[in-house]
């Protein structure tokens, strides 16, 4: 469970990376920074979803992970 939470990390601060670096290549000239972070809300989300979830299903105890 711990990994998992740790991978969406990882994968949300890429997809926040390569918006800032789009943001500043393309300098506001293309569309790749919007789908970035629409990609970096996406797993946000996900990731939000997952752990209620997980908290309801109780593969997270009440102690947290």
């Amino acid at each position: 469970m711990k990994l998992i939470v740790i991978v969406f990390i990882v994968f949300i601060l890429t997809s926040l990376g390569s918006a800032l670096y789009f943001l500043v290549k393309d300098k506001g000239q293309s569309d790749r920074t919007v789908k970035a972070l629409t990609v970096r809300i996406a797993l946000s989300i996900a990731l939000f979803a997952f752990l209620l979830l997980g908290f309801h299903f109780g593969f997270i105890p009440k102690q947290g992970l």
